[in-house]
């Protein structure tokens, strides 16, 4: 059944007058439906697997799923808000594509400031539905139980999917890397002096932190503090103090990419470390700099290596309690 059919039973919706090829629904939200798919319209309560690119009028995008490389994952809301980008959603089926434009006054609450960068009148989401899965009369134990095989199949393809990521962009940027078991790729760019980082160690190391589309998310370097605010969409934070930072080795409290990369380094190293997600923030990220799933870059240099005491006193080890 065609949308204009559908659109006719949504009473929360009520249609109004084309503006510039948009349609307008209760509430104000523009919208414009580029592929309608037939079948029914997503109803509340569905689980919705969405893709979008969240735009400015000045085409500037301010968050896109494609380039984070997971879509939102989201019951569709039991109460929506008139011109809210929800009630949109009551549009569209699966395979449905359309374009929302929303009031900027209605995205952002009065006396909340906006984003830098954001102007206009609205701002503007580019929608495509990938999958919905009907609430239905379904119980909720055999509802839930579709949606976590569907996440869990969806995330098998995004993790099976990395090591063609990882080739492309060591080919793309004609890298010579070297590949440990654990699945790191790494190349020692400026090779170091003396002995290497050993467990223990505490690596003082400047480092700069790219997500695979160039996107810079942390940085050592002050230089480098435009780039990572670009990113982010947040001004640099005036009291951090840029400089190397101090990092225990092979105790696991960095990413394990870092733990093991660092390993293979010596004073005055500099190296570029591929690290694929299972070895960086894995299926739950870092949000909102490091999406799920992410395969992050780092160029590191090894500044200075503050060597462990081997005659220092070492920790007790823990005493088994006692039983009466």
């Amino acid at each position: 059944m065609r949308k204009n059919v559908m659109l006719i039973a949504l009473a929360t919706i009520g249609l109004a007058s084309c503006k510039g090829g948009f349609k307008q629904a209760d509430g104000g939200l523009l919208y414009d439906i580029t592929v309608d798919k037939s079948g029914p319209t997503i109803k509340t309560g569905d689980f919705m697997s969405l893709n979008l690119v969240l735009k400015t009028e000045g085409d500037s995008v301010v968050y896109s799923t494609y380039e984070s490389g997971r879509p939102v994952l989201a019951p569709m809301p039991k109460e929506q808000k008139k011109g809210d980008i929800t009630t949109g959603f009551l549009l569209l089926s699966e395979g449905d594509s359309a374009t929302f434009k929303m009031n900027i006054d209605s995205v952002f609450k009065k006396g909340q400031p906006k984003p830098p960068g954001i102007k206009g009148k609205y701002i503007i989401y580019n929608v495509k539905v990938d999958k919905v899965i009907p609430r239905g009369n379904l119980s909720e134990v055999v509802f839930q139980g579709r949606i976590s095989e569907f996440v869990k199949a969806q995330s098998e393809l995004i993790k099976k999917s990395e090591p063609a990521k990882i080739k492309k962009y060591i080919e793309d940027n004609k890298l010579k890397t070297t590949v440990t078991p654990s699945g790191l790729n790494y190349v020692i760019t400026t090779p170091g002096t003396g002995s290497a980082i050993a467990k223990g160690d505490t690596a003082v190391v400047n480092y700069a932190g790219t997500l695979l589309n160039g996107k810079m998310f942390d940085s050592s370097l002050k230089e480098n503090a435009a780039k990572v605010s670009a990113y982010t969409k947040q001004p640099a934070d005036p009291r951090r103090v840029y400089a190397p930072m101090h990092l225990a080795v092979g105790e696991g409290k960095v990413i394990r990419g870092w733990d093991e990369g660092l390993l293979l380094l010596n004073k005055g190293a500099k190296a570029t470390f591929v690290i694929p997600s299972d070895l960086g923030w894995g299926e739950q990220g870092a949000p909102p700099m490091i999406p799920a799933f992410a395969i992050t870059v780092f160029t590191v240099e090894v500044v200075d290596i503050i060597h462990a005491n081997p005659n220092a006193p070492k920790p007790a080890a823990p005493q088994p309690p006692a039983f009466r």
